[in-house]
């Protein structure tokens, strides 16, 4: 019985991921959702349980952005056909090789089943980032592999699943929201230290400092009253004696930030740990709640690595 409430309470969450996307173009919402109020209760000694591990069975490669609805996942990622190759100098402003791939969006049920590979980007334009659902449009960037580059902006019916290009961006965009409450698409940078804003046909209207120099943020989502809740992952150097020179440590983390003030309010780290032995932010992540309790969803490795892509769901009550 225990094990059906978890997984009932993971489907209520999954419904207000869709009701708050909806929401976003028909009628801005202008108090903040329970994911805000339970993100902002959120700290370090918040207890979190997992409740399931869903293994993805095709082909994922590495996995970027990710929508959670009630029936289906959306999950954006990047097939390496051939790696990008650091430049010993700068070459025409790019400091790598642009690779080859192909993006991906898969349109996948509640199972894990895929329904449809939406193959998306052309030519060295092949890396889409953290994605968004804007009423009943995914948005998804789709930028070269390499910093400085550029980006399109695509549009996605969740109805039709038809694909249509917004607008193009001269800069890497690993991921994008839209904020109904201003009429604003706001994309972060690779890295995500610098933020752009955008009129939905994409003109530039601002650029902003990431407030957070925590972390590198994978993947954002857009939660009322203007706000915007993001998972990332900081790579930081380990003594020699950890583990050999080159030794990592993978800081996971969540940032609640408010898009009109452009501050945190809220920043917390994630240290549970996947199959492959990553950190659960390390690639996309999405929230939701119902009433006191939060659920995470997270997809941190990718289809080649040990036990391949699982998408994680976590739990926590926060008030």
């Amino acid at each position: 019985m225990q094990r059906i409430q978890k997984l009932a309470l993971a489907g209520v969450a999954a419904a207000a991921v869709l009701t708050a996307g909806s929401s976003a173009v028909a009628a801005p919402v202008t108090r903040d959702s329970d994911t805000v109020t339970n993100l902002r209760a959120v700290t370090r000694s918040t207890a979190w349980e997992q409740l399931s591990a869903l293994r993805l069975s095709f082909p994922t490669y590495h996995p970027e952005g990710l929508v959670v609805t009630k029936d289906r996942f959306y999950l954006s990622s990047t097939e390496i056909i051939e790696p990008t190759v650091k430049y010993p100098a700068p070459v025409d402003g790019y400091d790598r090789t642009p690779g080859r791939g192909v993006g991906h969006l898969f349109v996948i049920d509640r199972s894990g089943r895929l329904l449809k590979d939406i193959v998306l980007g052309h030519d060295i334009v092949y890396h889409p980032g953290g994605i968004d659902l804007a009423g009943s449009e995914l948005l998804v960037p789709v930028a070269q592999y390499r910093p400085d580059s550029s980006t399109d902006i695509y549009r996605i019916d969740t109805r039709t699943l038809r694909v249509r290009k917004a607008f193009s961006v001269r800069d890497h965009i690993g991921g994008i929201v839209y904020d109904p409450t201003r009429d604003r698409l706001v994309g972060n940078t690779w890295g995500s230290r610098t933020f752009y804003e955008w009129t939905p046909a994409g003109r530039q209207l601002a650029t902003w400092a990431n407030p957070s120099h925590l972390l590198d943020f994978q993947d954002c989502q857009y939660l009322p009253a203007a706000k915007m809740a993001c998972g990332g992952i900081t790579g930081l150097t380990q003594t020699p004696a950890a583990g050999g020179a080159a030794a990592t440590y993978e800081l996971g983390g969540i940032s609640l930030i408010d898009l009109r003030t452009r501050t945190i309010v809220n920043e917390f780290p994630f240290q549970q740990w996947s199959a492959a032995g990553h950190v659960m932010t390390r690639n996309p992540v999405k929230l939701a709640a119902d009433g006191g309790v939060l659920t995470m969803w997270a997809a941190p490795d990718n289809g080649e690595e040990t036990g391949g892509t699982r998408i994680y769901t976590w739990r926590a009550a926060v008030r």
